[in-house]
């Protein structure tokens, strides 16, 4: 008797395993991670790609000239992750040099300074497999850092939300940020990786990109994606300068590209006027005391492009003091009017998240804030290898 039932285990072990060997392996997913002088974030970054759910994973990681600790740091996970160093060229030129490294069917692209939650990888792959997309999107979460760096906290979730037609939502100036995307392969390939000429607005043109080539992206409901946000809210006017000249440059790009495959309607006009607007009004949202000179010199640049998309522009999510004003005076100076005051608000607020006194208000509201020191994974690197 003993002998029949130990067979019969035999029997449905060697069933088991034979139906486990039918089984088709996990795609690969390769995550590519561009590094310039993170020392303080990037094996945060690692270890969340080492502590995915999901088998099947490649981590390839492209230092851009570090002149920090990051090669030293990164050395640690070898030779469980790729690891390639050369000289500063920029963000981009690091992701496509990644891109040509990895193997993988799926492709993660994943900032040095930034997370994945575990359950990541295996959640939107399941996703893409499920409904053959090319990319699938979720939600994403904010993790602010205090003026003292060693302190932060995890914002509400960021709900990206399903989009009727992803591109024109793109043109208007919606924004999903790139570490909550999954691509395929193939969606990388059609449009030839990432524009290397782009210092700024690199993931928006990038999306775009990948959107103008028909590709499907569909969204996927769920917080699987950790973007942080630290040092003072403030760019120099260099800076200012450059996110005006990369983001104006994305959506000419994009008209371009409309009107050379006759796509331009009117749907994809008024999206770019909305585009347009937004640029103009988000650049106020730094303290840019020292950029105000070069945003009243682009602004009028960019009111000739609303006006020029749609004529007849009115702003759909704007104050009535907006409205009133825009009806009074014309678009043109109720922008420059209204924006400036906007931008000297700013400054204060900034200023305000610079003190003491904005983290006794986040307590005050019951913030969880967190000491980074009591977070950060253990020095040694290895907790997490399989």
């Amino acid at each position: 008797m003993r002998r029949t039932i130990l067979h019969q285990r035999s029997l449905i072990l060697s069933n088991v395993s034979a139906e486990m060997s039918l089984e088709p392996a996990a795609s690969l997913v390769s995550i590519i991670i561009p590094c310039y002088n993170a020392e303080r974030w990037v094996q945060e970054a690692v270890e969340s790609c080492l502590d995915q759910s999901y088998p099947n994973i490649e981590i390839i990681v492209v230092d851009d000239g570090s002149t920090d600790r990051s090669l030293e740091i990164l050395r640690r996970y070898l030779p469980h992750i790729k690891l390639e160093t050369g000289p500063n060229r920029g963000g981009n030129c690091a992701r496509n040099r990644g891109f040509a490294l990895s193997s993988g069917e799926y492709v993660q692209y994943l900032d040095a300074d930034d997370y994945l939650q575990p359950d990541k990888i295996a959640t939107q792959v399941r996703f893409l497999e499920q409904t053959n997309a090319d990319a699938v999107y979720g939600d994403f979460r904010y993790r602010r850092h205090l003026p003292d760096a060693r302190f932060s906290y995890l914002d509400r979730v960021q709900s990206s939300g399903a989009q009727p037609d992803i591109l024109a939502s793109l043109l208007s100036f919606w924004v999903v940020n790139g570490g909550a995307i999954l691509y395929r392969r193939r969606a990388i390939d059609r449009v030839g990786g990432w524009d290397e000429t782009l210092k700024a607005a690199q993931d928006t043109d990038f999306l775009i990109s990948v959107a103008l080539s028909g590709a499907t992206i569909c969204y996927q409901p769920g917080c699987n994606f950790v973007y942080r946000k630290y040092g003072a809210v403030t760019v120099s006017t260099s800076n200012l300068g450059r996110w005006l000249q990369n983001m104006r440059s994305c959506l000419s790009k994009s008209e371009t590209a409309l009107v050379n495959s006759r796509r331009l309607t009117g749907q994809y006009m008024a999206a770019l006027a909305t585009g347009y607007f937004e640029i103009a009004r988000a650049c106020y949202s730094y303290d840019a005391r020292a950029s105000f000179e070069i945003y009243a010199r682009t602004l009028d640049d960019l009111v000739k492009k609303i006006l020029e998309m749609q004529p007849q522009f009115v702003p759909t999510n704007e104050s009535r003091i907006f409205t009133a004003l825009q009806r009074s005076v014309g678009l043109r100076l109720a922008m420059h009017l209204l924006f400036r005051v906007r931008g000297a608000t700013n400054i204060v607020r900034a200023g305000l998240r610079s003190t003491f006194l904005f983290d006794i208000i986040l307590r005050m509201r019951g913030v969880k804030i967190e000491c980074e020191d009591d977070r950060r994974p253990a020095p040694d690197g290895a907790k997490t290898f399989r």
